[in-house]
């Protein structure tokens, strides 16, 4: 007597496999800083401390690039490059972290290819942040997003405070509340990116990414913009009045 053979069996579903998450970035830190001065005077932008934290700018990038998975991190140095570079060699840091010097001004564009050529893995995906930015915000859902979108590039998007107070008014012409320090109605360039492997190549070797590149990539439909969650904290480093502002805003934040 033959024994059946047994039924098929339905083919194991294949799990969805989470989006390749990068884990290298390049830190822009060259900028001159000439409106924080004198506190650039004798170091470069991002070693500016933030009052009552003892760490420069650069120090809470890479606490949170690295609490966010990135293993490894390109510093692009220009002005006082010998501060920053002391810095890194001396501090305890959560990640591996290369810093280059270029030979000569290539732009911000020129700058970030140059970076990007010393990144440990050429073929992998890879974050940009400038280096006056102190933010907190999930990488990895930024990550996701430039990848669901097939994008070669996506920017992080802002709506930084306006310094005025605005004032909000009936369709009468009658005035109905005043609000202090709104948040802008339009979103900015947050100078936090993520960045396919291939967008490299697509670097000028002189000149600005933003007025090339970009523009391009824009017109093609693979340039993404992700806004920046509900209540997450982002703040460009630019004048005193910034120092003084984010360590009040550290100082009232909850779990400092």
């Amino acid at each position: 007597m033959t024994t059946p053979a047994p039924p098929p069996q339905p083919a194991a579903a294949v799990p969805d496999l989470p989006p390749e998450r990068p884990t290298q970035a390049v830190v822009l830190a060259g900028g001159q800083g000439t409106r924080l001065r004198p506190y650039t005077d004798d170091r470069p932008k991002p070693m500016v401390e933030i009052p009552g934290t003892g760490t420069p700018i650069i120090g809470h990038q890479l606490a949170w690039l690295a609490a966010e998975g990135v293993t490894d991190a390109v510093i692009s140095c220009g002005h006082l490059a010998g501060v920053l570079q002391e810095w890194l060699d001396t501090a305890e840091l959560p990640l591996r972290t290369v810093t280059v010097v270029e030979p000569e001004p290539l732009g911000r564009g020129g700058g970030l290819k140059y970076a990007a050529a010393h990144l440990p893995d050429p073929g992998a995906p890879w974050y940009a942040t400038n280096g006056d930015i102190w933010t907190r915000f999930p990488l990895g859902e930024m990550a996701a997003f430039h990848t669901e979108r097939d994008a070669l590039a996506t920017l992080a998007l802002a709506r930084p405070r306006i310094p005025w107070g605005a004032v909000e008014t009936d369709a009468f012409g009658h005035v109905t509340d005043f609000v202090e320090a709104p948040p802008s109605p339009f979103h900015i360039n947050a100078g936090i990116y993520v960045f396919a492997a291939a967008f490299t190549a697509l670097l000028p070797d002189r000149g600005d990414h933003e007025r090339a590149t970009f523009p391009r990539l824009a017109r093609e439909r693979r340039l993404a913009g992700y806004p920046l969650p509900q209540g997450a904290y982002w703040r460009a480093i630019d004048t005193a009045k910034d120092l003084t502002e984010a360590a009040a805003e550290l100082a009232a934040r909850p779990g400092r």
